[in-house]
């Protein structure tokens, strides 16, 4: 559920959306005393992460696609009947765009997944956000994103070794796709929220998602999507993953500047490492963890510089 000020792609950067982040507004007027909402989106981040690493913990029982497809349906059924979303009184176009919104989110997803069955919780986030932050470079045609690009470029040299040889190469490709799709989600859920209102078409996107999903997901695990213990940390994944973070950004962005809320998301690699240490002792090297913060830095580079750029353009218009 990624920014509907993912409209623009300077909180495209970082917005984790990983993997089922709601639409958020852009252009929220800073207010008083933010400590608050800037502890509601960290813990939203916090919470994507471990969700993230509790269905690591889940795939040997259900396997990547069967978690995905939990999760997804999980989250669907909740987001329906949260949102209640109006089904008729839109175009063939509106329908369109919320479509291939879901099969982003979908694919987006089950390549997510299918990376960290393979490489640790941390790299595979550090990889799937450079999607998100090529899609603002390539935006924002500003010299000064090269910079930001070579630094995300020595991170991902740093985290291969030179040649990716201490990572699975199909983890690496598969989280590598993931951060397409997320540029894909990021363009098109900004799309779906100008089309839709509030978070209707985020609703209906992840039904779409779950449909397509479940014969998958169906096909790899069978009846084990039926063990009342698969179900019971299915929905905790969904509910970690979509459902709260969801809520609590929501609640954080009544208050937050959406920039500030993208910077905070570029942190995201790091939280998906501490969350891999955490629960799956997944430990970093010191390569790997130079890697995650020159990714890190880079990301919150290419915010900032869009940022700014709006900052300049605004001001143009008002003089």
């Amino acid at each position: 559920m990624t920014t509907s000020s993912a409209a623009t792609p300077s909180t495209a950067t970082g917005t984790g959306q990983q993997h089922g982040r709601a639409p958020t507004p852009a252009g929220v007027p800073r207010g008083r005393g933010s400590l608050g909402p800037v502890g509601l989106v960290l813990a939203g981040g916090v919470s994507v992460q471990f969700g993230g690493a509790l269905a690591v913990t889940l795939m040997p029982r259900a396997g990547a696609l069967g978690v995905v497809t939990l999760r997804l349906l999980v989250a669907a059924i909740v987001l329906m009947v949260l949102c209640r979303p109006r089904l008729r009184g839109h175009s063939r176009a509106d329908w369109g765009t919320v479509i291939v919104f879901g099969v982003a989110m979908a694919a987006m997803n089950g390549l997510f997944y299918q990376s960290v069955a393979r490489i640790p919780l941390g790299p595979a986030v550090t990889l799937e956000v450079l999607g998100p932050l090529i899609l603002s470079v390539l935006a924002s045609r500003r010299a000064v994103n090269l910079v930001w690009a070579g630094l995300a470029l020595a991170g991902v040299f740093l985290l291969g070794g030179g040649g990716f040889s201490s990572l699975d190469p199909l983890g690496v490709v598969f989280a590598l796709g993931a951060g397409a799709m997320w540029a894909a989600y990021i363009v098109f859920s900004a799309r779906t929220g100008r089309r839709f209102p509030q978070a209707d078409g985020l609703a209906l996107a992840m039904a779409v998602a779950a449909v397509l999903f479940l014969p998958l997901g169906v096909v790899e695990s069978g009846t084990k999507l039926l063990d009342p213990t698969v179900l019971a940390l299915g929905a905790a994944v969904a509910v970690l993953s979509s459902v709260l973070p969801y809520t609590l950004e929501l609640l954080a962005l009544r208050r937050l500047p959406a920039s500030t809320f993208a910077i905070m998301m570029s942190l995201e690699p790091a939280l998906a490492a501490t969350a891999g240490f955490l629960i799956l002792d997944q430990a970093l090297s010191a390569a790997e963890a130079a890697a995650i913060a020159l990714v890190i830095a880079a990301s919150m580079g290419a915010v900032r510089t869009q940022v700014g750029r709006g900052k300049v353009k605004g001001a143009e218009a008002v003089s």
